[in-house]
C-alpha cells in the first residue's frame, strides 16, 4: 500500500499525516503554525518525509489556486506563487488541491456526502474555500479556480480587494476576530463561545455574516441545485449558532423547489483537509473523480 504524506497548508497553521490506506488508522505527525517562507516549508516537508520514513506519495492541500503539481496563486502564503511542488519534490507522487476541493473528496468518499452526486462545500477559517460536486466530480474549471464563493459579493458599494473577496472580508473567521473585538473578547472562538451561551451581543454580532453567508449561497444554490451545503474548517464547529440566520437567509432568496435545501456541518469539521490529503495522496493526478 502506498504511504503517503498528508500535508494541511492554511494561512495560519500546518497539519501533517502518515496514511497507510486506512482513513481511520491517520497517523497525525504534527499541528505547528504555517511555514513563513519556502525555504523553511521545503526544510519542514522533507523533516516529516524523514519522520514518516519509507514516503512514496505527497497530497497537500493548499489554501488558493492549483494546476496539477504547481501553486499559481495562494493568497495568504505568496510565497507559494508559482511553486511547482514536483520540481521540488522530485522523488514523491505529487497530488496537490485546493483545501477546500481536498475537503470536499474526503466528506465525499469517507463523509457526510458519501453516497451523494452533487454538493457544495464551504470551508470557513482564516478565509474561505469553497468547491462544487457535481456528478460525481470535484470540479475545477479551466484554471483550477471554480466555485470560489470566498469572492461572492452581495454588495454594490464594494470596492474589491487584491488577494481577498467581499465574502472573505466580511464572514470568514478573521473577519469574525474582527467583530470579537467589537465586544472585548480576544477572537472568534470566544464569539462563538459567548454566543453559544446566549450572550444577545455575540448573537447580534454573529447574525449580520451569517445573512451574508446565507445571502451569497442562494445564487451558487440556484446555479447548481446541490443535495446539500456543507460546512467545513474552524468555523463548522459554530454551526449551531450560525445556521438558523444562514439558513433564512439562503432560503429567503431560492425559489420554492430548492427551499428544501440543508447546510449540514462536514462529518470531519477541521480535519477535513487532512484526511483528503491523504486519499488524494492516494489516487495521484486523478483525485477529483469521486466515482
Amino acid at each position: 500500500m502506498t504511504r503517503v504524506l498528508a500535508i494541511d497548508l492554511g494561512g495560519t497553521n500546518l497539519r501533517a499525516a502518515i496514511s497507510t490506506g486506512d482513513i481511520s488508522a491517520l497517523k497525525v505527525l504534527s499541528r505547528e503554525p504555517a511555514p513563513a517562507s519556502l525555504d523553511a516549508l521545503v526544510a519542514r516537508i522533507n523533516a516529516l518525509c524523514a519522520e514518516a520514513g519509507s514516503v512514496e506519495a505527497l497530497g497537500i492541500a493548499v489554501p488558493g489556486l492549483v494546476e496539477g503539481s504547481a501553486c499559481r496563486w495562494i493568497p495568504n502564503l505568496p510565497f507559494l506563487d508559482g511553486v511547482d511542488l514536483k520540481a521540488l519534490f522530485p522523488n514523491l507522487r505529487i497530488a496537490l488541491g485546493n483545501d477546500a476541493q481536498i475537503a470536499l473528496l474526503a466528506e465525499a468518499v469517507e463523509g457526510s456526502a458519501k453516497g451523494i452526486s452533487d454538493a457544495i462545500l464551504l470551508a470557513i477559517g482564516t478565509g474561505i474555500g469553497s468547491a462544487v460536486l457535481a456528478n460525481g466530480r470535484i470540479v475545477a474549471g479551466a484554471h483550477g479556480g471554480a466555485c470560489s464563493f470566498g469572492w461572492a459579493c452581495a454588495d454594490i458599494k464594494d470596492h474589491g480587494a487584491e488577494r481577498s473577496g467581499w465574502l472573505e472580508r466580511v464572514a470568514s473567521g478573521r473577519a469574525l476576530d474582527v467583530l470579537a473585538g467589537q465586544i472585548g473578547l480576544a477572537d472568534s472562538r470566544q464569539l462563538i463561545a459567548a454566543a453559544r451561551a446566549g450572550e444577545l451581543a455575540a448573537r447580534t454580532l454573529l447574525e449580520v455574516p451569517a445573512r451574508q453567508l446565507g445571502t451569497a449561497l442562494a445564487g451558487a444554490v440556484a446555479l447548481l441545485d446541490p443535495q446539500v451545503v456543507l460546512i467545513s474548517g474552524g468555523l463548522a464547529e459554530a454551526l449551531d449558532v450560525m445556521r438558523p440566520p444562514m439558513l433564512a437567509a439562503l432560503r429567503r432568496q431560492l425559489p420554492s423547489h430548492l427551499r428544501g435545501i440543508e447546510i449540514q456541518a462536514g462529518q470531519f469539521g477541521p480535519g477535513a483537509g487532512l484526511i483528503g490529503a491523504a486519499l488524494a495522496g492516494r489516487v495521484g493526478e486523478g483525485w477529483r473523480q469521486v466515482r
